[in-house]
């Protein structure tokens, strides 16, 4: 049961040849632990170019970084992004604003949404890859595991007001799946002992995340697959930049 969620969820937030199965979907959507679990294989992943600190200079290796996030992840979930943004811009009530989502014309609040988001990606990893190598590899751990930690929280708490995306999540979790959640995300936070930028990093990502969905759910009036996307993609920016600075004021 556990490896077949594990496999639903990087199936769901990766580009990963894991195979798509209707088992490994049911069982994912009923547990919402197996959103940092996959965390901390995408950031495992994802440390890669890290790994080559000193190799490489740190411009070239934040570039590989946010390349590696592209090609890894995708980009269904800087999707909603662009969805937020446009939403976010709309001169209208809740319900206006949602249909802007289901719009497949970019508007300028999407550009400028989703441009914030890579400028915050590229230069939080040229923070991180001025870090030394083992740290720099526990912050981007640290920072996918918290912002999947994140998309459980909004699986666990969010109200999805019509069916979607979302509302496969939302109606098979409940609030008491947190304990869950956060008894995988937190062993994260030591990943970078004795320094705190690991834990920065989590705490960093799953607050940005939620913080984005206490937002939508206002602006909107409920979660959908767009939230989920944009917590993701607004976490891991956030995560990163705190990661930094715990570091640096450690």
């Amino acid at each position: 049961m556990a490896l077949t969620a594990l496999r639903g969820a990087v199936g769901f937030l990766t580009r990963l040849p894991v195979g798509h199965s209707e088992d490994a979907w049911t069982a994912f959507r009923a547990s919402p632990w197996a959103f940092p679990l996959a965390g901390y294989v995408v950031g495992a992943l994802l440390a890669v170019p890290f790994v080559f600190d000193g190799a490489a200079p740190p411009g070239t290796i934040a570039t590989a970084y946010v390349v590696a996030v592209l090609a890894v992840t995708g980009i269904n979930h800087l999707d909603g992004v662009a969805d937020a943004g446009d939403a976010a811009v709309v001169h209208g009530d809740r319900s206006e604003r949602r249909e802007v989502l289901k719009d497949t014309t970019v508007g300028v609040g999407a550009v400028a949404a989703v441009g914030v988001v890579l400028l915050g990606l590229a230069l939080g990893a040229l923070g991180v890859a001025g870090l030394p190598e083992r740290t720099a590899v526990a912050v981007v751990v640290a920072a996918e595991v918290g912002t999947k930690a994140g998309m459980a929280t909004v699986a666990c708490l969010g109200v999805t007001p019509h069916d979607g995306l979302g509302a496969q999540f939302t109606e098979r979790a409940a609030n008491t799946d947190l304990s869950g959640v956060a008894a995988i995300a937190l062993p994260a936070a030591v990943f970078s002992w004795p320094s705190p930028a690991a834990a920065g990093a989590l705490v960093g990502a799953v607050v940005g995340g939620v913080a984005v969905f206490r937002w939508l759910t206002v602006l909107l009036g409920g979660t959908n697959g767009d939230v989920f996307g944009a917590v993701n993609e607004v976490g891991r920016v956030v995560g990163l930049h705190v990661g930094v600075v715990a570091w640096t004021l450690s």
